[in-house]
């Protein structure tokens, strides 16, 4: 599973700041994706989930501000608003194979993007 992150860069607190994750793939397997985060000063954390079927869930620190939402089977976009100066951190999405159980077995991360809010 190749997967591809784009988004991400630059903004100011308050602002927004938009994150796709795509599995690129030639399979007929849905695919789960999970955003986490990490600063050069805290572990890696769980930030947002995204469920093939477009449910959601998020940690409680962004609960309010992202959202997550489903082009595909193979591809979510996790929206940050009303960004805040400790969402800085470098985002990677990992995705989760479903299905049958060649499609379970599938996971891979992508390369990540950095988020940067200025105050």
């Amino acid at each position: 599973v190749h997967v591809v992150e784009s988004g991400g860069g630059s903004v100011q607190a308050g602002g927004s700041l938009r994150l796709k994750c795509a599995a690129q793939v030639e399979n007929f397997c849905a695919y789960d994706m999970t955003w986490y985060r990490q600063t050069p000063e805290k572990e890696r954390e769980f930030v947002a989930y995204s469920a093939h079927d477009g449910s959601a869930d998020f940690t409680d620190s962004v609960k309010g501000r992202f959202t997550a939402s489903r082009e595909n089977t193979k591809t979510a976009v996790l929206q940050m608003d009303s960004l805040k100066a400790e969402d800085t951190a470098k985002y990677s999405c990992k995705v989760k194979g479903l299905g049958n159980w060649w499609c379970n077995t599938l996971t891979a991360w992508g390369q990540g993007t950095q988020v940067t809010v200025s105050s």
